[in-house]
């Protein structure tokens, strides 16, 4: 079993940046960022392939945010710039524990979850 812990939420004016990072206590393949704020269902918000070389953003956040993986370290990153009032979320890290080669949107296709890191943008 694979932990995941997430850290680098906080509370930030919009416009503002934060960098949001995912440990992983194994071995991952796939690596996403999903977000659910309040009221709402959780939802995609980019993921990246396990060389790296594939990422896939959810059209809100595309040229916003960053995602980006250090394998050495089983750790993945999102950076966060040009923060809205609209991304207040709580953010959650997800890893696949076998190689589809996909960057998969899907939920359903990750098997490891975070507990999830809180950020919250001011307007």
């Amino acid at each position: 079993q694979v932990q995941l812990v997430e850290s680098g939420g906080g509370l930030v004016q919009a416009g503002g940046s934060l960098r949001l990072s995912c440990a992983a206590s194994g071995r991952t393949y796939t690596m996403g960022w999903f977000r659910q704020a309040p009221g709402e269902e959780r939802e995609f918000v980019a993921a990246i392939t396990w060389s790296g070389a594939t990422t896939v953003y959810t059209d809100s956040v595309k040229g916003r945010f960053t995602i980006s993986r250090a394998n050495a370290k089983n750790t993945v990153y999102l950076e966060m710039n040009s923060l809205k009032p609209e991304d207040t979320a709580k953010y959650y890290c997800a890893a696949q524990g076998s190689n589809t080669y996909l960057p998969d949107r899907s939920q359903r296709k990750y098997d490891y979850w975070g507990q999830g890191t809180q950020v919250t943008v001011s307007s």
